[in-house]
């Protein structure tokens, strides 16, 4: 080996101190670094499942809102179906007042008219009465009993609304 040039003892030096490099590497430097990335790894691996989690909190989250948002929606379809409701019912039931109201006041009016038509048509009772008794009184000449007049007046009238009526 003299001949390559190598030195038996001082590759023999070299290789007992590439060992103990090697020991003392492995004993100082290797272990704790394999225990770092160790750690790292199992951080990084914590990181990645906690982010997994979140996330499929994240959906169930969002799952819910959904829902819910759903839920509110159908909630305020009812409410507003509820309100059209109530006001067709608000609207009918004015509807309905205002009918019966416009009714009473036909009603009333018709009994107004009613009662006018009988003042006015006893009025001319009396006034044709009145004629006639002013006639009469000059045809004779002489006064007659109103009392009387009267009753024969009503009775003629009343024959002359059946005649009239038949």
């Amino acid at each position: 080996m003299d001949a390559l040039g190598v030195s038996v003892p001082g590759l023999l030096a070299q290789l007992v101190n590439f060992i103990l490099l090697l020991v003392i590497l492995r004993v100082v430097a290797y272990k704790p670094i394999i225990r770092m990335l160790d750690e790292r790894s199992a951080r990084i691996r914590e990181s990645m499942e906690r982010a997994e989690a979140v996330k499929e909190q994240a959906a169930r989250t969002e799952e819910e809102f959904a829902r819910r948002l759903a839920e509110a929606r159908r909630e305020g379809q009812e409410i507003i179906a509820q309100a059209e409701k109530i006001a067709d019912r608000i609207r009918q039931d004015e509807l309905d007042k205002t009918r019966r109201e416009v009714e009473q006041m036909r009603a009333k009016a018709l009994e107004d008219i009613e009662r006018e038509r009988e003042r006015a048509v006893s009025e001319l009772r009396k006034q044709v009465a009145d004629l006639a008794l002013f006639a009469a009184e000059r045809v004779i000449g002489r006064s007659l009993d109103r009392a009387s007049h009267y009753r024969l007046v009503d009775e003629a009238l009343v024959e002359a609304e059946k005649l009239k009526l038949n």
